[in-house]
């Protein structure tokens, strides 16, 4: 018999199985110093359909190269597509990047503001960017709901949401404010190394007694 699912036990179990791995992509460029609500940005953008093997390299020479708003706009859109070749997509998100760096130049004096709205209004910004952006380099309370954080919250049976959109609004309906900042921190480590897509590793799983294992073909039993 599963036991309900618990964020208040089950994230410290996560926290301390995934210690030996490493930490999200966003958040080790905040350890770096990337701590701005730009980079943190302009990182989330080259991290898309990316692994963070990839992302992360790409977006450190994009940093060494220009690190602020101004230095990005003042590059054409060809050269910061050579700093960010690599990373897929790279023509769509080097256009991208320069317009919304032009936009923070022009709109906002070079220094994008830890504001949801204003976020949603760049250039190509959608949801989950811009509420990592507000959780991570901002400290605000938001869901990041990435490929990780929506597979494994429905495979806990936490959630049900067929889309990243829909798993978003459930987990802001139930799960409790004080663990929104930490979901997906954990789970992306958590589901790059343990609660992987294919053949997840649920033997070594650290709430395994809680999760429903949706959609997962063989079950392994808690012990």
């Amino acid at each position: 018999m599963k036991q309900p699912f618990d964020p208040d036990i089950a994230f410290p179990r996560i926290e301390a199985a995934i210690a030996p791995f490493p930490k999200a992509g966003l958040s080790l460029l905040m350890d770096e110093g990337h701590t701005t609500a730009f980079e943190q940005l302009v990182a989330c953008i080259i991290s898309i359909r990316t692994l963070d093997e990839i992302m992360l390299p790409v977006a450190r020479r994009l940093f060494e190269a220009a690190p602020t708003p101004h230095a990005i706009s003042e590059l054409s859109p060809e050269t910061i597509e050579t700093l960010i070749y690599g990373c897929g997509f790279h023509k769509g998100k080097a256009k991208q990047i320069h317009a919304i760096a032009q936009q923070v130049v022009n709109e906002y004096d070079g220094v994008l503001p830890c504001d949801l709205n204003v976020l949603l209004s760049l250039h190509g910004v959608g949801p989950k960017c811009a509420h990592l952006v507000l959780s991570i380099a901002c400290g605000q309370e938001y869901i990041g709901v990435d490929t990780h954080v929506h597979r494994i919250s429905n495979r806990w049976g936490y959630v049900v949401g067929k889309t990243p959109e829909k798993t978003l609004a459930a987990l802001e309906a139930k799960l409790p404010r004080k663990h929104w900042n930490a979901i997906n921190r954990l789970l992306v480590p958590f589901g790059k190394n343990i609660c992987t897509p294919i053949g997840p590793k649920c033997p070594a799983c650290p709430v395994l007694e809680m999760c429903q294992q949706v959609g997962v073909k063989e079950r392994p039993s808690a012990k």
